[in-house]
């Protein structure tokens, strides 16, 4: 171990640009891309896209994709994106372990699409879907992807024979917006844009990072976010470079801590001029501006400063543009005074930055950033005493549950009265707007109380209390929320249907029943769910204002859980 990792107590380099899919950070982006990519694969064929700017993560998020998959698909994985057609089709043959016949009277092209076409037909005879991933698919000739194309026409009578996933930057989608490749892009079952980070995940994503590789206490000052942001724009690869050697600046100099002074002077060193903030075009006009106030404060200081201060950057851009060429004035001895004024509107800028997007009852103080709670399906897991390290998808999310006899349902368009019947802490998604060419996004978040004039809110920039108002108006009306069903609960019981006998259940319900109420008669069944089973189920429904049918259904079992077990999470006591 090298002596910079044990001046930080780290087992490994936190910060590598290698694609790990280790340190992957599950961002609400790289969950929403998680999703895609699973839909695509779940559909019968045909192309899926991935695209993202340069190190947003897209390798790192395909290799997760690829580590976790299931075993019943067979995937081939292409780096070189700068073979021909036939390069390409060998790779792929190569990657599926397809031997190719030496028939010398048919093409080479040839001969790898018929032994395709057959190992297709063998493997999906076999229960076996087969995946082709192409990185960097912005390189392809428009011959590798009209072949490409060709291959998804793959197909026995009823289901297409492959997925391909096309990873790359944005200009492919221009790609295949082309005329001539109109065929293809009409083939596209899902496709995906992943965003940088913002600036709330920031925090998360660097802590993320670092116990990954070890830490166990914070070594990046909180001050650092926002300058880390201004100047990578919350690209991770950036990030990662900057933090990198922000750490090995503070080793040099013996301190256990990063501050903002070593992020910046890290930054300086290795980012070009161009790249220190990412995604804000009007950078180059506001520092025109600061020179142009510096110069004109040596002659009126005080009102000139002030507007500066209290303008915003692009208000101060548009006043550069409308200054007359012929005004410009000297600027001997006004270079001393920039770095002042510019700090100072810098400042001013990411805090307006920070905020402007957030509606003020969602805004979070200081102390509740801090917390910084991550991901919302380890989060909601956590409640129930349920242990997970990685859960990207709502069928991850699931599969964990199912492990500690827990049962994952989501329901949509649903009510606050609907949330206060089920009373459970779940998932919901907010409506932010995150600015930019984002736009209006929806964001996750722990749903862990709803009062009558509050609920509490946990999410990766920590617990936040708003106003039940505020959390209508933000909410979509979508939640994920998990439940402990009784051992051997498949579906609904009713004395009416065919098939009545459950013993595990209905021994279960005797049980809770007595519990609840001591009167309660114990009727021997047999462990069938008779006619009078039915009536005492009805009772209980009548005396808890829910729908009195007599059948034992989810939320009859979530109100005899909620009255009988004192360990379940609850989103408020007084439901």
């Amino acid at each position: 171990m090298s002596i910079y990792l044990q001046h930080f107590a780290l087992a490994r380099e936190p910060f590598s640009i290698v694609p790990d899919p280790g340190f992957l950070y599950p961002s609400v982006y790289h969950r929403q891309a998680v999703a895609h990519l699973k839909y695509g694969l779940d559909r019968e064929g045909g192309f899926i896209l991935l695209t993202g700017e340069v190190g947003t993560g897209k390798t790192t998020l395909t290799r997760t994709m690829i580590k976790r998959i299931p075993p019943h698909v067979r995937v081939a994985y292409i780096l070189n994106s700068k073979l021909n057609a036939s390069d390409v089709l060998a790779s792929i043959c190569d990657e599926l372990d397809i031997k190719l016949p030496s028939d010398q009277e048919l093409s080479f092209t040839k001969q790898c699409i018929d032994a395709l076409n057959k190992d297709l037909l063998a493997a999906h005879a076999e229960g076996k879907k087969t995946l082709i991933v192409l990185e960097e698919a912005q390189n392809l000739t428009p011959e590798v992807l009209e072949t490409l194309r060709l291959l998804s026409n793959l197909e026995t009578s009823t289901h297409k024979l492959l997925h391909i996933l096309l990873v790359g930057q944005p200009e492919l989608l221009d790609i295949l917006a082309q005329t001539e490749l109109r065929q293809l892009n009409q083939r596209v079952v899902s496709r995906f844009h992943l965003s940088p980070l913002d600036k709330n995940d920031l925090s998360n994503y660097i802590n993320h990072r670092l116990h990954r590789a070890g830490a166990k206490r914070p070594i990046f000052d909180p001050a650092c976010i926002p300058v880390l942001f201004r100047l990578t724009g919350g690209v991770p690869r950036l990030i990662n470079l900057v933090c990198h050697q922000s750490l090995v600046a503070a080793y040099s100099i013996g301190s256990a801590t990063v501050s903002a002074k070593l992020v910046k002077q890290a930054a300086k060193e290795i980012l070009s001029d161009e790249k220190k903030s990412p995604g804000k075009p009007w950078l180059l006009g506001m520092i025109a501006a600061l020179v142009l106030i510096a110069v004109v404060t040596l002659i009126n200081p005080p009102a000139l400063l002030t507007q500066a201060l209290h303008s915003s950057p692009l208000a101060v851009s548009a006043q550069v543009e409308q200054t007359n060429e012929t005004d410009t004035l000297s600027m001997t001895g006004s270079i001393a005074a920039v770095p002042v004024v510019k700090e100072a509107v810098e400042e001013a800028s990411v805090q307006a930055e920070q905020t402007k997007h957030i509606p003020a009852e969602l805004m979070l103080t200081e102390k509740q950033m801090s917390v910084g709670i991550g991901n919302p399906f380890i989060n909601l897991l956590a409640r129930w005493g349920a242990e997970a390290s990685e859960v990207y998808s709502e069928e991850e999310f699931a599969a964990v549950a199912s492990e500690y006899s827990l049962r994952a349902e989501k329901i949509t368009l649903a009510d606050l009265k609907v949330l206060e019947q089920i009373n459970r802490p779940g998932i919901v998604w907010l409506r932010n707007t995150g600015g930019g060419h984002q736009g209006t996004y929806l964001q996750s978040a722990v749903l862990a109380r709803l009062d009558s004039d509050s609920a509490e809110l946990l999410s990766r920039e920590g617990t936040a209390q708003i106003s039940r108002d505020a959390f209508q108006q933000a909410w979509n009306g979508s939640f994920l929320y998990l439940w402990r069903p009784p051992e051997g609960f498949s579906e609904p019981l009713s004395a009416s249907a065919a098939i009545t006998s459950n013993p595990e259940v209905v021994d279960w319900l005797q049980a809770q029943l007595a519990v609840i109420d001591n009167n309660s008669e114990v009727i021997i069944s047999g462990g069938h769910y008779t006619e009078a089973i039915a009536l005492q189920v009805l009772r209980f429904q009548r005396q808890q204002k829910l729908v009195a049918d007599g059948i034992l259904g989810r939320e009859t079992l979530l109100r005899l859980n909620q009255l009988s077990e004192s360990d379940i999470p609850r989103l408020s006591e007084d439901f």
